[in-house]
């Protein structure tokens, strides 16, 4: 039976509130094999029942079921559309019409009727408490509410309230963007909250990324010195007639119980102060004070439909540890980013104090040192009156663990919760097999993007850092968009990271920028500069064509273009003779073979940096391939081709030696095709020699380590790349598994084997960076691989790696186009292998290292360049076959 299961909106099951028409895309269901989309029909409605069709694309004979763009249909503002498609088959069936979808639109064209207005004046520039605002409006009489919307952001972080009732659920919105250039705005049905009669709205503001203390330099105040709300409630009636109710001077202002808040260090609230009521009809705001406006241009706004911010799951306190020193520490089991939520009974003025952190000392005591200057600190005054419940609202915390420095009574567990918080991404991956450890660490891997991806990919959750280092979210991107639906996340970072860059081409090492201006104090960044750092930079590239590659929507690529060129020519503006190198280089970052009190690895710096060149070069020349701008597309193939020349020069010998003897180089040359072909043999055996000088251990750092199983796995070398993922002694993935970790950490020897620390200058246990060989589970062991000539997986390569001793290994990709699914088991001395292709998609099915195909379940296989091939419609498949000597499996009877 055909149908489809799912309607997609700009990668989104639903969006509120967009400025354009979203890119349309669909899931199919069937039970046949090689099914292929005939033709589709797709409507857009004003109505669910479709009677006010504003859209009808009639029958459109396409196999096009993803990235569809339905032109210029004409959008109303502050309205909701309803979707719906049917589609017809190769096999001559038609699905029913599917499941609707929806979305919300934005302000559009409409002009904003309302203005920036604050309850702070200039003088609360040092100040991080938080501030009401409201205002009291009353509806048209004797007319019926059709549908209300209210589109609002701020300068700071905001909660928006109607008739004392929460609106949404997002949490610290409008998130972090380079906001002087970007800045995000929500909508939200409120139609439910209204009242006939008199009405209140309200909000809550925090200092937040916008005004309050950020960066390791402790600075303040980078986009302004007072928060500020937007916020334009529009009432639609059911006669056609409309109102508006804006932020303006005639709202009012007052104090908020939130007596501070700051993201690094907490909050305090003094639940005595709180004015009971306050964004209620009954409360007298006489008391309040004036507002003022704060001019700010309003062109910078964008409407965010999805991706907000969210409480996504709740974990239980796991245990209660009195520690050798005699603190009492709550462990929840899971290193996270969030809050606690605890219940309380008390006397008016009891306190409870919670700090928050990642890891016990050796001793079993409590360990702050990493967190460096973040306090991590919340405080609840209590009224006293019965039981009462409180987590915090306008900072996080990273933590495994909290110290419960003051709490009235006794300890009871069940009085605490963790919130766990991060932006809302669907699940897309799954990865299981026999070895309990490698699970840990597909887990670990899940955790650090969790705990990172909070509204920006930052480095760590938990210290005075919390930033958006392009290195990082290059490094993980891939990995990133396994395991979740990254496309919309990645999208609204990336605007930022084009809106930072430097009018000469050159990316910041963090995105949003509060590094440029701001580091005065810091050596490094202050002699070397604040941008252009190779494997950092290249984020302007990678990661927006990793994005094209997973989801194969162009407008990515049409969207940051101009950014990706000018990184390009930024490198070749200061290349000397093709041989890239500028300023400050972080290079193979914290690798085990720098120097003794170093961070700095030991592969030359131009190495890197012209393999990076050539790399993010590479991926320009194929970028302007697929936009279509032909005479780009040949200057940057054709000086991708001279850099890669040059590198052969510069860095290999005669005699096919590289000139640098470490594994980041070899694994760098490797990946990126730098190595001549005649040279490849000798330069993997080169890297395996390196490899086993060291124990069969990496000593790789950032920009090594995320490549090092590929390098080995697709040079024939799988053994050696199982060996090295399967390491658990230090250092190694699995030493971290072994130590107990439940996130990843920056850095090898976070613990080191005799249980003390690595400098807590820069020491974070929740660090998603290494977690890249993560990509390495899904690409080879699972074989699940883009075709980027068919982009999004609408053409997938399925080419699993059997080895490591693993008797079995179950992994699911939930791809724009459905479900692609891999499991291979060993048995009997054979690998049984089965995988799921979804509807209107094909794929190629690999099979390297097989002696025997036993069971080739209907499909027609070839021998072909030393591996055995066969081609694919959708449908569930079965094979069985022989592997040779070269694959390492425990055998189940």
């Amino acid at each position: 039976m055909l149908s489809v299961s799912q309607i997609m909106l700009d990668g989104e099951v639903s969006l509120s509130g967009v400025d354009r028409l979203p890119i349309i895309g669909w899931k199919i269901d069937s039970d046949r094999r090689d099914v292929v989309q005939h033709s589709w029909h797709l409507q857009c409605s004003l109505t669910a029942d479709f009677s006010s069709l504003v859209f009808d694309s009639g029958e459109v004979t396409s196999a096009q079921s993803n990235n569809i763009e339905l032109g210029d249909a004409a959008l109303l503002s502050s309205t909701r559309y309803h979707l719906r498609v049917r589609i017809t088959d190769n096999h001559g069936e038609r699905s029913e019409w599917s499941p609707l979808a929806g979305f919300v639109t934005g302000m559009l064209g409409a002009l904003w009727q309302a203005e920036f207005i604050s309850a702070e004046t200039p003088a609360d520039s040092e100040k991080s408490h938080a501030t009401l605002l409201r205002k009291t409006f009353g509806l048209k009489q004797h007319k019926a509410i059709a549908a209300a919307w209210v589109h609002a952001t701020a300068l700071g972080i905001y909660q928006l309230f109607l008739n004392g009732e929460r609106v949404g659920n997002d949490e610290l919105t409008p998130g972090w963007t380079s906001y002087r250039h970007h800045l995000l705005y929500q909508t939200y049905d409120v139609t439910a909250l209204l009242n006939q009669g008199e009405n209140v709205i309200g909000a809550e503001l925090g200092a937040g990324w916008f005004k309050g203390d950020m960066g390791f330099s402790r600075h303040r105040n980078y986009y302004g010195e007072q928060t500020a709300l937007l916020c334009q409630l529009v009432i639609q009636y059911d006669d056609g007639s409309r109102q508006v109710v804006g932020s303006d001077r005639s709202w009012r202002g007052g104090d908020s119980a939130r007596e501070f808040a700051e993201i690094y260090d907490g909050e305090r609230f003094d639940a005595r102060k709180v004015q009971a009521g306050w964004s209620q009809t009954d409360f007298n705001d006489a008391s309040w004070r004036a507002v003022s406006v704060v001019n700010w241009d309003k062109n910078t706004l964008v409407a965010q439909g999805a991706g907000t911010v969210r409480q996504m799951e709740r974990l239980a306190a796991k245990v209660l540890i009195i520690t050798p020193q005699g603190d009492k520490v709550l462990d929840f089991g899971q290193n996270m980013s969030g809050w606690v939520e605890f219940r309380v009974r008390g006397n008016a003025g009891d306190k409870v104090v919670l700090r928050h952190f990642e890891t016990l000392d050796a001793n079993g005591n409590v360990y702050l040192d990493n967190l460096r200057t973040a306090r991590q600190t919340t405080e609840y005054v209590l009224t006293g009156e019965g039981e009462e419940t409180w987590h915090p609202r306008f900072s996080w915390q990273g933590f495994r663990y909290v110290k419960v420095e003051e709490f009235p009574g006794g300890l009871d567990l069940n009085q605490f919760t963790a919130i766990v918080i991060h932006s809302d991404m669907a699940s897309t991956g799954h990865f299981a097999c026999s070895n309990p450890d490698l699970n840990q660490l597909h887990h670990n891997i899940l955790w650090g993007l969790k705990s990172n991806f909070v509204d920006v990919p930052t480095d760590c959750p938990q210290r005075d850092e919390r930033l958006g280092w392009t290195g990082d979210a290059q490094i993980f991107c891939r990995t990133a968009s396994y395991l979740m639906q990254t496309q919309t996340f990645f999208a609204k970072w990336l605007v930022d990271l084009k809106a930072d860059q430097t009018p000469e081409g050159g990316v910041p090492h963090v995105i949003p920028d509060i590094l440029t201006g701001h580091c005065d104090q810091d050596k490094f960044l202050a002699e070397g500069g604040t941008h252009s750092a190779t494997g950092w930079a290249d984020a302007a590239v990678v990661n927006p064509w990793t994005m094209y590659l997973m989801y194969g929507d162009t407008r990515v690529l049409e969207n940051q273009y101009a950014s990706m060129k000018g990184w390009v020519d930024f490198m070749q503006a200061h290349a000397d003779n093709d041989i890239w190198r500028y300023k400050l280089q972080f290079g193979d970052w914290v690798a085990l073979d720098a120097q003794e009190g170093s961070y700095f690895g030991a592969t030359p710096e131009d190495l890197i940096c012209t393999a990076w060149y050539a790399h993010s070069t590479q991926l320009l020349a194929k970028t302007a391939k697929v936009l279509e701008r032909t005479d780009d597309h040949l200057y940057y193939d054709a000086l991708h081709a001279r850099i890669v020349e040059r590198f052969h020069q510069r860095f290999f010998t005669a005699d096919g030696d590289m000139t640098a003897r470490t594994q980041t180089a070899h694994i760098l040359a490797l990946c990126f095709n730098l190595v001549p072909d005649v040279w490849r043999e000798r330069t993997a055996n080169r890297l395996v020699e390196l490899l086993h000088e060291h124990g069969g251990h990496l000593v790789t750092g950032f920009l090594g380590t995320p490549y090092f199983c590929h390098a080995l796995s697709q040079n024939q070398h799988p053994k050696e790349a199982w060996a090295l993922l399967l390491k658990d002694d230090f250092p190694s993935w699995l030493y971290q598994v072994k130590a107990g970790a439940t996130t990843i950490w920056e850095h090898w020897d976070g613990i080191k084997p005799d249980g003390s620390m690595w400098s807590p200058d820069m020491n974070s246990f929740n660090h998603y960076a290494y977690g890249a060989v993560g990509e390495w589970l899904y690409r080879t062991v699972a074989g699940i691989e883009a075709d980027e000539t068919a982009p999004g997986f609408k053409h997938v390569v399925i080419s699993p790696l059997p080895g490591g001793g693993l008797s079995w290994m179950d992994a699911r990709y939930q791809s724009i186009y459905g479900d692609i699914a891999v499991n291979w088991q060993a048995h009997k001395g054979r690998v049984v292998l089965t995988f799921r292709v979804p509807a209107n998609t094909t794929a190629t099915v690999k099979l390297p290292a097989v002696r025997e195909i036993i069971t080739s379940g209907s499909l027609n296989f070839a021998h072909v360049n030393g591996e055995w091939a066969a081609h694919c419609g959708s449908g569930e498949y079965r094979v069985e076959y022989l592997p040779d000597e070269s694959v390492d499996l425990t055998y189940t009877d």
